[in-house]
């Protein structure tokens, strides 16, 4: 499959503007750290609006974002301390020695060495060295999940028989898939900030980003611009931006996509990361390449045996199955109201998000999982089998974040749902909204 953004030249895009975020975060960091120009900077219509030489700090961000700049910012400025490949091994062994998930990735390879070796080769050009500054200066949880998840690529790509050299176009691709965060509104990144519906498109489209910032730099191939495209696809179509499946994604692109997900689940739940990640794995074994997702789940089983030993804290899991099950009756009523006609309509709201609800239950179906399945289940595991308990919980919670996820994509792909401009737009909406105010 092949875009109209994919065809661009490399040079359509070098006089991009900067976007009004990225020149926050760089003139703040400019407060802290010398940032000076190497050149005069210019607006693409000749005037000049700081000398050569000149040091920049937050003062001059109302001057910068008022203009459209002859050239990226970053390509005109010089900055104290930057990151370079020295910086990314050491803070990378820093890494390594406090996270979680490093260290299980070097046990498993023998040494956390093995994970870095890509780094020393590493193409840096200096703009993408600045970008990599801003992120780690302003956005530290950033750089450190972009290090982190380069280590994952890294391991994955060595298990599945890469060399050291093979390796070094895949960790550039790792450790640059979220350059395009920069040009975002940071508090998108707060998880208590919820993002929903236009504001999720922008979200939706830093795969694009970032890789439109590779092929600016111009050292990168076309090989690691298409894998930082794909690092959100997934192998039933059900990812972004193409929504590509299958051998449509490339194959270093599957392993970004991979490493993503294990890099998040270990970042964002400090409580048995291990089981949750098993869990959505073998729950959403189509979504994933089964040959790469292999090479994971030997590695989380002794966590998975020792946290399962503890149900979760606080958690009802006949509140949480009865929940589920709710979640599905209330689509199935909604649905009931939609001609059948419009229920077959393809590509529409109602198909993908029907579609999703099924590919949903079979999946917990097959899993033994489906609420439907777990009344006599509960009845037997109540107070005799708390890892089974755990079990439950644990799947229940990894469905209803599913269906999160299924309502965000809705309101997300069709902002025009709220209208209700027909039963199979209102069947949606309605849907949408019980799950946002329910799960």
């Amino acid at each position: 499959m092949t875009d109209s953004f994919l065809a661009t030249s490399p040079t359509a895009t070098v006089n991009a503007p900067d976007s009004p975020h990225y020149l926050r975060a760089l003139t703040d960091m400019a407060d802290r750290r010398a940032v000076v120009t190497q050149d005069a900077i210019y607006t693409d219509n000749g005037i000049k609006l700081v000398d050569k030489g000149a040091r920049i700090d937050s003062r001059l961000y109302d001057r910068l974002v008022q203009h459209k700049l002859r050239e990226p910012i970053d390509r005109l400025l010089t900055v104290e301390n930057p990151v370079d490949v020295p910086a990314l091994i050491a803070a990378g062994q820093d890494l390594a020695k406090q996270g979680a998930l490093p260290q299980m990735l070097a046990q498993a390879l023998g040494s956390a060495a093995k994970l870095l070796v890509p780094l020393r080769s590493l193409p840096l050009p200096e703009p993408i060295a600045f970008k990599l500054t801003v992120m780690r200066e302003q956005q530290p949880d950033l750089f450190a999940h972009s290090l982190q998840m380069m280590m994952v690529a890294v391991f994955l790509g060595l298990k599945s028989g890469l060399g050291e050299r093979d390796c070094v176009p895949l960790a550039a691709a790792a450790l640059l898939h979220d350059a395009g965060m920069l040009h975002l509104d940071p508090a998108w990144l707060d998880p208590i900030n919820k993002v929903t519906g236009a504001q999720r498109k922008h979200l939706a489209a830093h795969p694009i980003t970032s890789m439109l910032m590779l092929r600016d730099a111009r050292v990168y191939s076309r090989t690691v611009e298409m894998a930082v495209l794909e690092h959100h696809e997934r192998m039933d179509g059900s990812g972004y931006p193409r929504g590509l499946a299958g051998a449509d994604i490339s194959p270093m692109g599957r392993i970004l996509l991979l490493a993503e997900v294990v890099t998040a689940f270990y970042e964002k739940y400090s409580d048995m990361p291990a089981q949750r990640l098993s869990l959505m794995l073998r729950l959403n074994h189509r979504k994933f390449p089964a040959a790469l997702v292999a090479h994971v789940l030997p590695l989380l089983q002794e966590d998975v045996a020792r946290d399962s030993v503890l149900l979760p804290p606080g958690i009802d899991v006949s509140a949480l199955i009865n929940t589920l099950a709710d979640a599905f009756a209330q689509w199935e009523q909604r649905k009931a109201t939609v001609p059948t006609a419009a229920k077959q309509e393809p590509g529409s709201a109602f198909a993908f998000a029907d579609a999703r609800l099924q590919a949903l239950q079979k999946t917990l179906i097959e899993a033994g999982s489906h609420p439907e399945q777990q009344g006599d289940l509960l009845e037997q595991l109540q107070g005799d089998d708390a890892t089974g308990l755990a079990e439950v919980a644990l799947v229940g919670r990894e469905a209803l974040w599913q269906l999160q996820s299924i309502a965000n994509a809705c309101q997300s792909r069709w902002p025009q749902l709220p209208d209700r401009a027909s039963p199979a737009d209102a069947a949606v909406a309605d849907w949408c909204d019980w799950a946002m105010r329910t799960l």
